[in-house]
């Protein structure tokens, strides 16, 4: 990172970081470039922040059709608790573990490549929506150039894998190979694991575009493994990978039950209901936060200018005696209910 960076830019490049929303991320990547000193020191990050407006631009816009812009964006917009993308090599079963969670309809096909464009679907457990994309295969055969670009929304990763294919490992390589190339980096140290809030898609060095996700480890058709233990501890002993691992199976539905409170605790998510003065809360629907966060936060996610104009709060639930009038700074727990005073 070059010297002598303005307050300016470096407060629109932990902007950047923060956001999720793809033309969020676009506005302030404009905002980096409006206010990045010009001087020899930033040429090069100067020529990368106007190469990725410039890819963000046209992944927003979607594909070219006939000369033309149309059919889906190559972008996802984050939605629910979290945004979690499924990776994988060919034929690892990302598309029928994609629809058997979300009820999606994807196309699922025996050849490789079925997915060609991000697939967004919705995977409930309890009254939390986790929002899955299944992405393209990663492969050297079948380059994907804006995956990348889609992977930034991500705030975490499933890597599915098929441990009976003789393959997978040279497989697996080749994908974290690809994903390195476009500093992209599959972690396993998942931000709420060991109570360590941070979030995985925006941290490292001082690099602003690398990204890493805190990635689980998908083995897929474990129904078809006689022992799908000794598979999966061979596997880590060649590829010298640590991640987390949940054996599933797309046919029989095996460990699929245990991804959603899996993806809760390692993500810190964090329920919290809003009520008004004098009416019971709205239990249907909850805003979701990270373990840490605030009843700011929560107010921000109801609306901005009610975060502006906060005056106080009355919560109930584990973070306080019930009722209990609080500031913004007060940090909410699994099931609070908050009553915001604007």
């Amino acid at each position: 990172m070059p010297a002598n960076l303005s307050p300016e830019y470096k407060a629109a490049e932990a902007a950047f970081r923060k956001a999720r929303d793809p033309r969020e991320r676009l506005d302030w990547l404009r905002e980096m470039l409006r206010t990045i000193p010009k001087h020899k020191g930033t040429d090069h990050l100067q020529a990368d922040i106007k190469r990725r407006i410039k890819e963000l631009s046209e992944e927003l816009e979607g594909p070219r059709k006939g000369g033309a812009r149309g059919g889906p964006a190559l972008v996802v917009r984050p939605e629910g608790a979290a945004q979690v993308a499924l990776v994988g090599p060919p034929n690892s079963g990302k598309s029928a573990l994609h629809a058997r969670l979300t009820g999606s309809g994807a196309h699922v096909a025996e050849y490789p490549f079925t997915t060609q464009v991000p697939e967004p679907g919705m995977m409930v457990h309890e009254d939390i929506a986790f929002q899955l994309v299944d992405l393209p295969a990663v492969s050297p055969e079948h380059a994907v150039p804006w995956l990348a670009g889609a992977l930034q929304t991500a705030d975490a990763c499933l890597l599915v894998v098929d441990l009976g294919d003789p393959n997978c490992v040279e497989r697996v390589q080749a994908v974290h190979a690809l994903l390195r190339e476009k500093r992209v980096t599959l972690t396993d140290r998942w931000p709420y694991a060991d109570a360590a809030p941070a979030r995985g898609a925006a941290d490292v060095d001082d690099d602003p575009f690398a990204l890493r996700l805190p990635t689980l480890l998908v083995a897929n058709k474990a129904d078809l493994s006689d022992d799908e233990g000794a598979e999966l501890d061979a596997f880590r002993d060649l590829t010298g990978s640590r991640y987390p691992a949940a054996p599933t199976s797309a046919t029989t539905g095996q460990g699929l039950g245990e991804l959603g409170p899996w993806l809760v605790r390692n993500l810190g998510i964090v329920r919290v209901y809003t009520k008004a003065p004098g009416k019971p809360p709205a239990k249907d629907h909850p805003f979701t936060l990270r373990r840490g966060q605030t009843v700011e936060d929560v107010a921000r996610l109801v609306h901005k200018d009610i975060a502006q104009s906060l005056k106080y709060a009355r919560v109930w639930g584990r973070s306080g005696f019930d009722g209990q009038h609080v500031g913004r700074e007060h940090r909410l727990e699994d099931g609070d209910v908050v009553e915001l005073h604007a």
